[in-house]
């Protein structure tokens, strides 16, 4: 049986044990290995991956995205919820409050973004997050009434270290409504290898000059534990609901 669906979790999201019958498999990509769990959920195989590893260990710019996606391509999988922590530079979006992202704004420096290695390539990125799976969030969200978002604007930056309020402003000026560290390649990479995509992101704090306190990662990690909970559940409805089969037309 294929494996159609995936979470890759982030910050804060370790825990596969919403799947039942859980496997372990390491995948050899020629972008080095993968690990990822594969369960089953309501009948449908899931392969859940943690994007900093088990133990978070790995730092946000050192993330192998390439081997990731590739290896979820593998699998066969075709539609992947991403789960993100952001911070919000927009005051209508609200700690514990999901957006269902729809643009990106890319400030990373020095990670790869292709799996092309020869000839050259241009990549539509029209609908970067996939509308169809971010409608399956949105009717996901709104039967369970949690806080959300239909759209909002990804400042994706290189990371570990958290930005300056003077950047925060630029970002602000150029339309962002989020910062995080981990959407971009990811995004870009599974649009590569035709897999829809879209990202949870959960506000977990104001940004710097926004918040009225310096940031700390402590401060993420609490924020999500705190709300973890509707996490699963937005994630258990949207994999029972989704046509893991449905073929998209925005792209992926």
């Amino acid at each position: 049986m294929s494996v159609k669906i995936a979470i890759i979790g982030g910050t804060g999201v370790y825990d596969p044990n919403i799947l039942t019958e859980i496997t372990e498999e390491k995948l050899e990509t020629p972008f080095g290995r993968a690990r990822v769990k594969i369960g089953s959920y309501h009948g449908k195989r899931v392969a859940f991956m943690a994007r900093h590893g088990e133990d978070h260990s790995v730092p946000p710019h050192l993330v192998n995205y390439r081997a990731n996606i590739y290896a979820l391509g593998m699998l066969g999988v075709k539609n992947i919820f991403a789960t993100a922590a952001v911070g919000s530079l927009n005051q209508d979006m609200k700690p514990k409050d999901f957006v269902f992202v729809d643009q990106f704004l890319d400030f990373t420096k020095s990670r790869p973004q292709t799996f092309v290695e020869q000839g050259v390539v241009h990549l539509d990125m029209t609908d970067p997050y996939c509308p169809r799976l971010r409608q399956v969030l949105r009717e996901a969200a709104e039967k369970h009434g949690l806080p959300h978002h239909i759209a909002g604007t990804y400042v994706c930056t290189e990371g570990p270290r958290f930005e300056t309020p003077a950047e925060i402003r630029m970002f602000r000026q150029l339309g962002g409504d989020l910062v995080g560290m981990t959407s971009v390649p990811e995004v870009v990479l599974a649009r590569e290898a035709k897999i829809c995509y879209a990202t949870i992101a959960m506000v977990t704090n104001f940004a710097a000059g926004i918040s009225a306190t310096r940031l700390s990662h402590q401060e993420v990690v609490d924020i999500m534990d705190e709300n973890v909970h509707n996490l699963r559940k937005l994630v258990m409805a949207a994999i029972e609901s989704v046509d893991e089969d449905a073929v998209c037309g925005a792209g992926c």
